[in-house]
């Protein structure tokens, strides 16, 4: 807990404060103005590059106006109702969360004789443009994407629920970062279990800085170590968010992070997609089942392909699988070497220039491809196969779960070539376990499957017409279960 130093009414007392909490002489950004009002001495204290410079010499132009002697009796109140009514104003009694307040960015107001602090919010955001997320994309849709400002994610979000009852709960986590969570919720839906679990959490977050944002918050309020399977969905659309509230869940956006956490989640919410709902429900559903066989191909295909091909005395109609010429390289290493090898490319052209990303991505093509073959490295089949695979995990919409079942593969590859189908249902197993002990704030992972829930499923694996889907998901408990307006429900 941090001690408390009260304001005086002395200024110069705590003007003093104030400039050696925060290092004022040592630290080039940190200005203090000050100016007379009203007959006596106060200061303005403020970073540069945080304040609007316009807001700040109107706020100046005002308070200068005030009267020889015209703050006596009740001064703070006649600041704050003449002389400052169109300015975002809060008082404050203490000098350390005053001190706080202007790291975060608003400006203090300071006047002899009061023992009050006034937190004037003139702040000015810079930000970058708001342009479509690169990882969630849609053939139609909105093209808005989080920033790094919170405020304005919220202001995104809003725009989209004009809903009384929706919820943004603001905490400072961090005690030297003191960066803003904001966790959001519509009051009416949402189950009060999920929030206060949600609260808690983040609350009791006891450190000094996340310096990673929201990808630090996630390690801290759901506690993953060594579980690759990601708990939180990430979404950097706000319509996507959105949707997400008003089906009961929670969402958590932390300033400086261009993305929201949405939680509970299930392995589902991993493999869906925005651009299904874009679409007709007939198309929806058609690319919903060509992405889910894409994602399972991608665990799966190249460890019964590996079985397969060493395999003797194969059934006719699958004799040909497996390659004519074995290559130089033992294929269980041919497999090993091209996921090592297309990893190295994917991390390559994350910090390649943009101007050299397609130069990388054809010298990686040739490589690994026409050369590798040409020289009997690697077979055709393999190439072709793992090639297969990447677009499987391309096709993925969540980075976090691709990743996860890249791992999963390597461990059903590595069980397939040790123990052929024995390996390869042990570790089948094994992947099942730990996706059906996972839970998100209670949530199974393998929910609608594990508790079996046959409506909720059907929604997974049609996408239901709109108009049609009158039920909430029941996995978040949500207090109001209709999505019907109370008036129409009889």
């Amino acid at each position: 807990m941090k001690q408390a130093q009260p304001v005086t009414k002395k200024l110069a007392e705590n003007l003093e404060f104030i400039k050696e909490r925060l290092g004022y002489g040592v630290t080039f950004d940190l200005l203090v103005r000050e100016f007379t009002t009203g007959g006596r001495k106060a200061a303005l204290v403020f970073f540069d590059g945080f304040v609007n410079d316009n807001s700040v010499i109107e706020v100046m132009k005002r308070l200068m106006l005030v009267p020889q002697g015209g703050l006596t009796v009740n001064a703070a109140k006649h600041v704050l109702h003449s002389y400052l009514p169109y300015f975002e104003v809060s008082e404050v009694n203490d000098l350390i969360e005053a001190s706080d307040e202007v790291l975060a960015g608003p400006m203090l107001l300071l006047i002899d004789g009061l023992a009050q602090v006034f937190v004037v919010d003139v702040r000015q955001y810079q930000i970058r443009s708001i342009e479509e997320p690169d990882l969630e994309r849609v053939t139609r849709g909105s093209r808005e994407g989080f920033v790094e400002t919170a405020l304005f994610n919220v202001n995104m979000i809003r725009r989209r629920i004009r809903d009384p009852n929706l919820r943004f709960e603001v905490f400072k986590v961090g005690t030297r970062s003191q960066t803003d969570v904001m966790i959001g919720y519509i009051a009416d839906i949402a189950s009060p279990d999920i929030i206060n679990s949600v609260r808690e959490r983040v609350q009791h977050i006891d450190r000094d800085a996340i310096p990673m944002g929201g990808k630090n918050l996630e390690e801290y309020i759901l506690g993953t170590k060594l579980n690759p399977l990601p708990v939180a969905r990430y979404t950097e659309r706000p319509d996507v968010a959105a949707a997400h509230l008003y089906e009961g869940h929670v969402i958590i956006i932390v300033d400086t992070t261009p993305f929201a956490l949405i939680v509970p989640s299930t392995v589902w919410h991993f493999t869906q997609h925005a651009e299904e709902y874009f679409q007709n429900p007939p198309i929806g559903t058609y690319l919903r089942w060509v992405r889910t066989m894409g994602i399972f191909l991608s665990l799966v295909l190249i460890p019964v392909w590996y079985i397969l091909a060493t395999s003797s005395n194969l059934p006719e109609w699958i004799a040909f699988i497996g390659p004519k010429e074995p290559g130089r390289v033992p294929l269980w290493l041919q497999f090993l070497l091209l996921e090592l090898g297309l990893d190295m490319l994917r991390m390559a052209l994350v910090h390649t220039p943009n101007a050299l990303a397609t130069s990388l991505g054809l010298v990686g093509a040739i490589l690994l491809g026409e050369l590798a073959i040409e020289t009997g490295l690697f077979t055709g089949e393999a190439i072709l196969y793992t090639a297969l695979v990447a677009v499987g995990t391309f096709a993925t919409p969540s980075l976090e779960f691709s990743l996860a079942i890249r791992l999963f593969r390597y461990l059903l590859f590595i069980a397939s070539v040790l123990f052929r189908w024995w390996g390869f249902g042990a570790a089948t197993l094994i992947i099942l376990l730990t996706m059906g002990l996972t839970k998100s704030f209670g949530v199974p992972y393998l929910w609608p499957l594990i508790p079996f829930d046959w409506p909720a499923l059907l929604r997974i694996i049609f996408r239901y017409p709109i108009p049609n889907v009158s039920i909430r998901p029941r996995m978040t408990k949500p207090q109001d279960i209709r999505a019907t307006p109370r008036h129409k429900r009889r």
